[in-house]
């Protein structure tokens, strides 16, 4: 296992952090594209209260064009694919030119998405890429230590957003069993006290999941 600088730790970390962001908000509003086209046409008023991101938007057509698309917006979902891209790009030595390859078609889809009237099978091939990075990733990548520190990512960032959308008790205890498994297998420095702290948290019948999102940004200590 090697050693790797901590500005390339950084950039692992983050980039497992981004693109499961870019994953599992795209789901989400999926959920909530459908919800407004059947039910609500306001529903992006609870999505953006879920997530705890600020309600600059002036209709569900806005919503739906600036939180894809628009790169200005810091919480869209082009912007933090944009920040897993550039991430990647540094990488491409430690991650290799191909397992690159599916952030970069990601961003692909994205874009097209952005020019098409019907942007959600496109935007169901952004997730579709995001899965093939993960893959290329654990095939690709040699090093045990730079694959666990994406995969770190993935998890403290799954967690959080799992937490502030209130999924299940046994989907977080799920998740935080695969962090707590995943951190000793890395260089990455992390609070033991704090992670043995999420993992009662999420064991407990009324889940506290405010503290969750306090608490897991803080296991990790780069």
């Amino acid at each position: 296992m090697g050693v790797i600088s901590i500005e390339h730790t950084d950039r692992l970390y983050w980039l497992g952090r981004y693109t499961e962001r870019v994953y599992t908000t795209n789901r989400f509003f999926a959920e909530c594209y459908d919800t407004m086209l059947d039910q609500l046409r306001e529903a992006y008023d609870d999505f953006c209260r879920r997530l705890e991101i600020p309600n600059i938007y002036t209709s569900s057509k806005d919503f739906v064009r600036r939180y894809c698309f628009d790169s200005e917006d810091t919480n869209s979902i082009f912007s933090n694919l944009l920040r897993a891209y550039d991430n990647a790009v540094v990488l491409r030595e430690a991650i290799g030119s191909e397992t690159l390859s599916y952030v970069q078609l990601a961003l692909y889809a994205m874009q097209r998405a952005r020019l098409s009237d019907a942007p959600m099978l496109e935007l169901q091939k952004v997730n579709d890429n995001i899965v093939a990075f993960w893959g290329m990733a654990d095939d690709r990548i040699l090093d045990e230590n730079t694959r666990n520190i994406i995969k770190v990512g993935k998890r403290v960032e799954r967690i959080d957003l799992y937490a502030r959308l209130h999924f299940s008790g046994a989907d977080m205890s799920r998740e935080v069993s695969r962090l707590t498994g995943r951190l000793p297998r890395t260089q990455v420095k992390y609070d033991a006290a704090r992670l043995a702290a999420l993992r009662e948290l999420v064991q407990k019948e009324q889940i506290d999941y405010p503290a969750i999102v306090q608490l897991v940004g803080a296991v990790v200590q780069l």
